[in-house]
């Protein structure tokens, strides 16, 4: 009886031990902290509908979604294949580990896992792969700091986001998207079973590599999911059945769409907004861009339509919404794997004649200047800088209209004489100020040539610049982020709009009546005024290295540049090749927007003047052109029989056909065939 006692005794000794162990041991792990994990996350680059444009990660693509966006089937299907018992245990299953080895003995195939899901996500978050006891040790020792940090449900949520499942592929969003092009929300019984067979060997069941194998996992998994009573026999049979649509190997790589506005927006992301790019490559984020894939799509088809594919000659587009400031396409180069120079934002290009808009805006501020303004177009030989120095420009090819001309004829037939009168009389020191406000950056001093666009511009600037005269004079920063997300959905950046009245409506309106005038006949640009049909404005500017054309209609500002990277003379044929592509690009963006007029703001006045003459043009006069002016510089001196100039007398159709004048005020700016013949005809 004593010696019962004793050994009674010892056993409850020895059992307090072990419960103190125990108890020691608990409160050891509860306060210690797991390591921490390295698990990158993927980085997504959306577009302005939220279509993925590019990913970022490193080496690892890898989406975390929460658990209630997982589809319920990929749920089943990992638990019935890889740990039924996962909700009755505490993260070791002794019950389960000796199932699976009866099961598996039987079946003589690893038909079921032996580790727990906890077990699993220990090994993959902390630890390598090695098999040493000293790892199966820190396993056990995270597997149970696990089980007290965490509820059950995050810790199914943290191995569905970090499995791998081939391909560089790692959680079942990343996977899902890669093998289904949906989300994992979406995913039915047939793919959650195919998927959910993955990660037991991911280069044995993949269905790109082994696509029996796939299936035969798969029927392994639905069979398992029978058994465990979470589908019937006859999902079971409908699934395995079910014929499965794979997105094709590497179809969601993106690299040869877009490159240069994504390096622009890495460039924005990291330089300007401080985003840390470790952060960019394995945090998760999320930047919304302000990209329009068709608008981008027709960019890159229009340089390449025009440009011939054995010439070097370079171009560049870049487009922006005026009425947003939104970048919606952007191509800085021809073949981005050869050169990755974004000539978008190149500052070495001289804009020619496209620079003379902001001449003539200073112009038409000026107050003593207007449309009908008149120098005369012949070779001119100009003093400046009180006498001490003499410029002398020509127009191409030395073509001059030896007569007075007026500023709508000057800006169509892009007249380098009239264009220097205008700074001479208007002063470069405004026109460099106009040129500010508008957005031109670049460096710029106030001598005659300025105005012929002797000083670079970048495409960027001049397609920001020219957005002013489309969005009724108020500038609209260019934006090309409108918004960065962490992994959790908080913001990190939101785009604020930045917007300034730097001309008024009617400065901008009476500018793009006249630019207008460069794709009608005669004009720089008329030959491919039938390609844009409808109403748009522009310039041409062509030097002996770059071409441009920069343009706008009321819902696209766009700036394209061609030229060769090393200044190289262009031929004539080289010169030509900015216009068609402009054209191309506008009309094929477009092409679904029914044609707009721009809007006639308050403050302009259109009436019908005398081209030869530059005066108020009645009834009886010759010839008669409508023209826009600011209200207040409109002519008052009148061609023709001074009793039908005025309120109303000369009440009938312009000779020009552009036209109805009636109570002083013009109907329409434009026949109504002509405008058919331009707009909706080929």
């Amino acid at each position: 009886m004593l010696r019962l006692q004793k050994w009674l005794r010892r056993i409850s000794m020895a059992l307090l031990a072990a419960a103190v162990i125990v108890a020691g041991l608990y409160l050891y792990l509860r306060t210690q902290a797991l390591p921490l994990s390295k698990i990158s996350q993927t980085s997504q680059m959306l577009d302005i509908q939220g279509h993925i444009i590019d990913t970022f990660h490193a080496g690892e693509n890898r989406r975390s979604v929460a658990l209630s966006d997982i589809s319920h089937y990929v749920v089943d299907a990992t638990l019935a294949i890889e740990d039924r018992r996962f909700y009755r245990h505490s993260g070791f299953d002794l019950k389960g580990m000796a199932r699976a080895v009866v099961v598996n003995v039987q079946s003589m195939s690893a038909r079921q896992g032996a580790s727990t899901l906890t077990q699993q996500l220990a090994r993959n978050l902390y630890l390598s792969h090695e098999r040493t006891w000293q790892r199966k040790l820190k396993e056990a020792m995270y597997t149970a700091q696990l089980e007290m940090k965490y509820s059950k449900d995050d810790i199914l949520g943290m191995y569905l986001n970090q499995i791998y499942y081939g391909h560089g592929s790692y959680g079942i969003e990343a996977a899902s998207m890669m093998y289904f092009d949906k989300h994992a929300s979406e995913l039915s019984l047939a793919e959650s079973a195919m998927l959910a067979g993955i990660p037991k060997g991911p280069k044995y069941y993949s269905p790109y590599l082994n696509m029996k194998a796939a299936k035969d996992r798969q029927s392994l998994i639905l069979e398992a999911m029978k058994e465990g009573g979470s589908i019937t026999e006859e999902q079971a049979q409908a699934a395995y059945g079910e014929m499965l649509t794979f997105q094709p190997q590497g179809s969601q790589q993106q690299e040869g769409f877009a490159p240069y506005f994504r390096d622009y927006i890495r460039f924005l992301a990291v330089e300007q907004l401080g985003i840390d790019s470790s952060l960019l490559n394995e945090g998760g984020i999320t930047i919304y861009t302000t990209l329009d894939q068709a608008a981008q799509a027709a960019a890159e088809e229009s340089i390449k339509q025009i440009m011939p594919s054995g010439s070097e000659q370079q171009a560049a587009l870049v487009a922006i919404d005026p009425r947003t400031g939104y970048i919606k396409a952007m191509v800085g180069g021809r073949d981005y794997a050869k050169n990755q120079y974004n000539r978008v934002f190149a500052s070495t290009r001289q804009p020619g004649s496209a620079f003379k808009p902001f001449l003539y805006m200073s112009a038409l501020q000026s107050g003593f200047m207007s449309p009908v303004t008149r120098f005369k177009s012949e070779p001119t030989v100009f003093s400046y800088d009180e006498g001490r120095k003499t410029y002398e420009p020509h127009n191409y090819g030395d073509k001059y209209a030896e007569d007075y001309i007026d500023m709508r004829t000057a800006i169509s037939g892009s007249d380098n004489i009239y264009a220097v009168n205008t700074i001479m009389t208007v002063g470069a020191d405004k026109v460099i100020e106009t040129a500010r406000k508008l957005g031109i950056r670049s460096r710029m001093q106030p001598v005659p040539s300025l105005a012929l666009g002797t000083f670079p511009a970048s495409p960027f600037e001049m397609a920001s610049a020219y957005g002013v005269f489309a969005n009724a004079g108020l500038r609209l920063e260019p934006i090309a982020i409108l918004r960065i997300e962490d992994r959790k959905g908080n913001v990190l950046y939101e785009a604020k709009s930045a917007e300034e009245q730097v001309i008024t409506a009617a400065e901008a309106y009476v500018m793009t009546s006249l630019l207008e005038s460069v794709f009608d006949d005669g004009g720089t640009a008329h030959r491919v005024s039938a390609t844009i049909k409808r109403p748009v404005a522009g310039k041409t500017g062509t030097t002996a290295t770059d071409a441009w054309l920069v343009g706008y209609t009321p819902e696209l500002a766009a700036a394209v540049w061609v030229g060769y990277d090393k200044d190289r003379m262009l031929t004539v044929a080289e010169a030509h090749r900015a216009a068609p592509i402009f054209a191309r690009f506008i009309e094929g963006t477009l092409s679904a927007v029914p044609p707009k007029y721009f809007p006639v703001p308050e403050g302009v006045v259109n009436i019908f003047i005398d081209p030869a003459s530059g005066k108020l043009a009645a009834a009886t006069c010759p010839s008669r052109r409508l023209e826009s002016f600011l209200a207040g510089t409109e002519p008052t001196e009148v061609c023709g029989s001074p009793a039908d100039a005025g309120n109303g007398t000369g009440r009938e159709n312009s000779s020009s056909g552009q036209g109805k004048f009636e109570n002083g005020k013009p109907q329409k700016q434009r026949s109504w065939w002509n405008d058919l013949k331009r707009w909706w005809t080929d």
